[in-house]
């Protein structure tokens, strides 16, 4: 069985047991959260929420709060000796999904 969720402005297709990253949320380590679901889906049968499934959740653990890797920002005007350089690392919250119900 696998769910969609919606956190962060970003879909995941989700199953009991995987680990994503999403968008930093504000949540301690070890902390359970909750996620509404926009699809289920098994093997044989979908079921759609409009535009969220009622009834339907997806609870996860908070494993961990993690950077991304660095992004280098270049800006470069020809013939003006204009540059900057600027690194970025986004935040990410490391989630591990228990059940989905």
């Amino acid at each position: 069985m696998y769910a969609v969720i919606l956190t962060g402005g970003k879909q995941y297709r989700v199953s009991q047991g995987d680990t994503i990253y999403v968008e930093k949320l504000d949540q301690e380590i070890d902390s359970k959260i909750s996620f509404d679901v926009l699809m289920l889906g098994s093997e044989d049968s979908v079921e759609i929420g409009t535009p969220t499934l009622a009834g339907a959740k997806v609870e996860g653990k908070v494993v961990s709060q993690v950077k991304g890797e660095k992004i280098i920002i270049y800006k470069y005007k020809s013939k003006k000796n204009y540059h900057r350089k600027a690194g970025h690392r986004q935040q990410y919250t490391k989630v591990e999904i228990t059940s989905i119900g």
